[in-house]
C-alpha cells in the first residue's frame, strides 16, 4: 500500500499478515460476544426484574479481572501469548456452550448464570492482558502499534453494533439460548486464525526470578512512573463511576423506554456505533501526538453525556446521546492504552498491560454492583447523574495533571523520534 494516502495509514496495521488474521477472527468472534452479553443481561432480568442481580452478575463476569489480571499478566511477559490465547478461547467457547445448553433445556437459573459468569471473568483475567501483549508480536514495525490497536478498538466496537442488534431480534425470535449457541460456534474464528499465524520465536529468560518478585517488580515501576500511574488511575476511576452505565441498559429500556429486548439491542448498539466511530477516529490519526490532552476531552464528553442521558426519556433522544457517550468512552480508554503501550519497556509491557486491564475490566464489577446498589435505592436515573458528575470530576483531575505529564513524556517522545519539540 503506498503510504502517503489516507487510505493506507487508516489501514497500515493490516500489512502485517498475522495482525491481518487476528483483525478477521476477531470480527467474527465479538459479534458472538456482544450478543451473549446482552442475552445475559436480559436473561437475568427477564428471570428476577432485579437491578441489584443486574449488577451482581456483572460484578462476578468481572472481578477475577480484578483479582488475577496483575499476576497473569507475570504469565504473559514469561509464555507463549498464542498458546495461551488458543487455551483461553476454546475455554470461553465451553463456557457459552454450557449456557446455551442450560437455557434451551429451561434448566438455567440466576445462580447457575452467576457461576458461569465467574468462569467466563477467570478465562478473560489471562485472556485481555495476552491479547494487548500480542499485539506487539503481531505487529513488527512499531510506527504502526497506535494504528494497530485502534483498528482492535474499532472491530471491538464495530461488533457491539452489530452484535447487540443481532442479538435483540434472535431473542424476541428464539430465546437467549440461541445467542449463546452461536457465541460458541463463534470462537472456532479466532481459533483456526490463531493456529494460521506464522510467528517468529519469543526470546524468553532461561532464568527467571520467582513469580511474585516479578509481580512485584511490575507493581513498583508503573507505581513509580508518573505517566503510567496518572492513566492507570484516570482508567481505573472512570471504569468504576462510569462505565458500569451498561449494567442498567435493561432497566432503561424496559422501564424508561418501555420497550423489550429489541430496544436494549438498539441501546447498546448505538453506543457501540459511537465507539467503533471513535476508534475509526483513532485510526485515522498520524501519531500518538495530542493523545494525551484527547483524553482529558474524550473522558469530559462521556461524563457529560452521561448525565444527559440520565433525564433523557424519548428513545431517539437517548440513542443520539449514547452515540456521544460510546464515542467519549472509547477515545478515553483507547487512547490511554495506546500511550501505555508506547511508553512501557517491553520487559515489563504483560505485567503494566495487565495492570491496564485490571484497572479498566477489573473495576467494572465494583461498579456495577455499587450501581445496581444505587440504583435499587435512588432509581435508575439519579445513579446516571451520579456517574456522569463524577466522570466529570475525574476529567476536571486528569485536565490538572497535563502540564506534568507533558514534561515528562516531551523527552521520552523526542528520544523516540516521534515529536521533536512539543507532545500533546
Amino acid at each position: 500500500m503506498a503510504q502517503g494516502t489516507a487510505s493506507s495509514r487508516f489501514f497500515r496495521a493490516l500489512r502485517h499478515r498475522n495482525f491481518r488474521l487476528f483483525f478477521i477472527g476477531q470480527s467474527i468472534s465479538l459479534i458472538g460476544t456482544w450478543m451473549t452479553q446482552v442475552a445475559t443481561a436480559w436473561l437475568v432480568y427477564r428471570l428476577t426484574g432485579s437491578a441489584f442481580l443486574l449488577g451482581i452478575v456483572g460484578f462476578s463476569s468481572q472481578i477475577a479481572t480484578f483479582l488475577l489480571a496483575p499476576l497473569a499478566g507475570v504469565f504473559t511477559d514469561r509464555g507463549d501469548c498464542r498458546r495461551i490465547l488458543v487455551i483461553t478461547q476454546c475455554l470461553a467457547a465451553l463456557q457459552s456452550l454450557a449456557l446455551a445448553v442450560l437455557t434451551l433445556t429451561g434448566a438455567i437459573h440466576v445462580g447457575q448464570i452467576i457461576a458461569l459468569s465467574v468462569v467466563q471473568g477467570l478465562i478473560n483475567a489471562f485472556d485481555i492482558p495476552t491479547r494487548q501483549v500480542f499485539l506487539v508480536e503481531m505487529v513488527e514495525d512499531r510506527a504502526d502499534l497506535g494504528n494497530a490497536i485502534a483498528l482492535n478498538s474499532s472491530v471491538f466496537n464495530g461488533a457491539r453494533l452489530v452484535g447487540p442488534c443481532l442479538a435483540g431480534f434472535v431473542i424476541a425470535a428464539g430465546g437467549e439460548g440461541i445467542c449463546f449457541l452461536i457465541d460458541s460456534i463463534s470462537y472456532l474464528a479466532v481459533i483456526v486464525t490463531l493456529l494460521m499465524m506464522k510467528l517468529a520465536a519469543r526470546p524468553i529468560p532461561s532464568a527467571q526470578p520467582r513469580i511474585f518478585h516479578e509481580l512485584r517488580e511490575g507493581i513498583a515501576y508503573a507505581a513509580g512512573f508518573m505517566p503510567i500511574r496518572v492513566l492507570l488511575l484516570l482508567v481505573a476511576f472512570s471504569s468504576l463511576v462510569a462505565l458500569p452505565y451498561t449494567v442498567l441498559l435493561p432497566v432503561v429500556a424496559k422501564e424508561t423506554l418501555h420497550g423489550g429486548p429489541a430496544t436494549l439491542g438498539f441501546l447498546t448498539g448505538i453506543s457501540g456505533l459511537g465507539a467503533l466511530t471513535g476508534g475509526l477516529y483513532l485510526a485515522s490519526r498520524r501519531s500518538v501526538r495530542g493523545l494525551v490532552r484527547l483524553t482529558a476531552v474524550a473522558t469530559a464528553v462521556f461524563g457529560t453525556g452521561l448525565m444527559i442521558f440520565a433525564v433523557t426519556q424519548v428513545l431517539w433522544a437517548a440513542l443520539a446521546i449514547l452515540f456521544v457517550i460510546g464515542f467519549g468512552m472509547i477515545v478515553q480508554l483507547a487512547a490511554c492504552n495506546t500511550v501505555l503501550q508506547t511508553l512501557v519497556e517491553d520487559s515489563k509491557r504483560g505485567r503494566v498491560m495487565s495492570l491496564f486491564m485490571m484497572s479498566f475490566m477489573g473495576m467494572v464489577p465494583w461498579g456495577s454492583l455499587l450501581a445496581g446498589i444505587l440504583a435499587t435505592h435512588i432509581g435508575v436515573a439519579r445513579t446516571l447523574l451520579l456517574e456522569g458528575g463524577a466522570c466529570l470530576i475525574g476529567a476536571s483531575f486528569f485536565a490538572g495533571q497535563l502540564p506534568r505529564l507533558k514534561a515528562v513524556i516531551r523527552p521520552i517522545y523526542v528520544k523516540m523520534g516521534i515529536i521533536y519539540d512539543t507532545v500533546g
